[in-house]
């Protein structure tokens, strides 16, 4: 492979900030995208399976959503959320006929770090409290309230700024906290939730915030029975529960709109981004009729509720429900799932193989589960030559993180497996 820069990478490398992350030895430079695949500028096909960290997902520019887009960009950009918008109230009213329970009101942002920051603000002024109580291993953005929340060291740039904030241990099976076994743990992780409250906080909790899959942690995944007894704990100490579907949510996990639907408990809140808009850039935090006047007025957030955005968001949720994709999700991620369990009894760098639908990890380790970024980084470069794309995660890098869009089918699936096999009998 050539080390000589494109003209492309060598003005982003002069230009931009060096903190940026990109991807692989040489980045790549994205020129177009189709479908399930991504070209670069030298006309090379990838077949994208992260799709832009679990963003894509109905695919790259799929022709309803681009349509969509289009004609509103024709007829009207931006007016500020100081006005309302004919594809913002429709937006927010699909929205809440598609999320459970009793949500219904939503406030539109940017940015899942937003919506995460707009749910606890919201929290601790609905319940009077300041303690939030989050995940070891979570992340919930880039914003000073965001990063004081993320349980990674990697990503805390600039510390702990935000006070109140104390972090629970994460259900982390394959890495118990606790040295424990499930199902004989007993659910240690959950119970241990009110020692914490009781000896870190105050004593009462305005809210416990959670993915119910940890995304950038690596795809860990709860127990089934995690979450109610996490959440019967947090409503016994005053405390809402927030669930942060930017990553789990819109039929990703399968068969569900919503990741936190798998584990048969209703939020307070919720928290969107990603996914919902295809691409197009956007947050969304919502809860119930009870809970959202507690937010004062004035207050807004000048692209939230975007009509391009916005009309992008609905086109996208329309061709997800319109093609059932929530069960495409089930089907097809199931399919991978066999597939990838295949490989961890051919590979003993493979340590774990979890997540739900079409969000699968492979976790990467040594002798007594040492992680093993440096097997990731060879899996990256490999199934590169291949032809696809894949994600990475995890503290330690030692992650792999697999997320294509949610219109993937079973021969995609033969043609990542294929080259992650190949990529693996490359792994000293």
């Amino acid at each position: 492979m050539s080390t000589t820069l494109s003209n492309t990478l060598q003005q982003y490398k002069d230009h931009t900030w060096q903190c940026a992350t990109t991807y692989y030895e040489k980045p790549l430079v994205i020129e177009r995208g189709e479908g399930m695949h991504v070209y670069d500028e030298d006309g090379n096909k990838y077949l994208d399976c992260f799709g832009g960290v679990l963003t894509i997902s109905v695919g790259h520019c799929n022709k309803e959503v681009t349509d969509a887009i289009v004609k509103q960009a024709s007829t009207l950009v931006h007016v500020s959320a100081l006005y309302a918008n004919k594809p913002q109230a429709e937006l927010a009213e699909k929205v809440a006929q598609l999320t459970p329970g009793k949500l219904k009101r939503t406030f539109f942002t940017n940015s899942g770090s937003e919506a995460d920051e707009t749910a606890i603000i919201l929290a601790r002024l609905y319940t009077g409290k300041n303690d939030i109580v989050a995940l070891r291993y979570s992340y919930s953005g880039r914003t000073t309230l965001a990063i004081s929340m993320v349980g990674h060291s990697i990503w805390k740039h600039g510390g702990t700024q935000v006070p109140g904030i104390t972090h629970l241990a994460a259900p982390y099976c394959y890495r118990c906290p606790f040295k424990l076994t499930y199902p004989s743990c007993d659910l240690a992780c959950a119970k241990d939730l009110e020692e914490l409250i009781m000896t870190s906080t105050t004593g009462k909790i305005a809210a416990f915030i959670a993915e119910p899959i940890l995304g950038v942690g690596g795809f860990i995944t709860p127990p089934k029975e995690y979450f109610k007894e996490v959440v019967s704990i947090v409503k016994r100490y005053g405390g809402l529960f927030i669930a942060d579907e930017v990553q789990t949510g819109w039929g990703r996990t399968g068969n569900k709109w919503f990741g936190i639907e798998h584990w048969d408990v209703e939020p307070d809140i919720m928290t969107f981004a990603k996914g919902m808009a295809n691409g197009t850039p956007i947050g969304a935090t919502i809860t119930t009729d009870e809970i959202a006047p507690a937010y004062p007025s004035p207050t807004i957030s000048t692209f939230g509720g975007n009509p391009v955005t916005s009309a992008a968001s609905l086109a996208t949720l329309n061709y997800i429900e319109k093609n059932d994709l929530p069960t495409n999700a089930a089907v097809v991620g199931g399919y991978l799932r066999e597939k990838l369990e295949e490989l961890k009894e051919k590979y003993p760098v493979i340590g774990d193989v979890r997540g739900m639908g079409l969000m699968q990890a492979i976790e990467c380790v040594g002798e007594n589960k040492i992680p093993n970024p440096k097997a990731v980084a060879k899996v990256f470069e490999e199934t590169r030559k291949r032809g696809v794309l894949i994600g990475k995660g995890g503290l330690y890098g030692n992650i792999i993180r697999l997320g294509p869009p949610l219109i993937a089918s079973k021969s995609d699936i033969d043609e990542l497996v294929s080259a992650l096999d190949a990529a693996f009998s490359t792994v000293e």
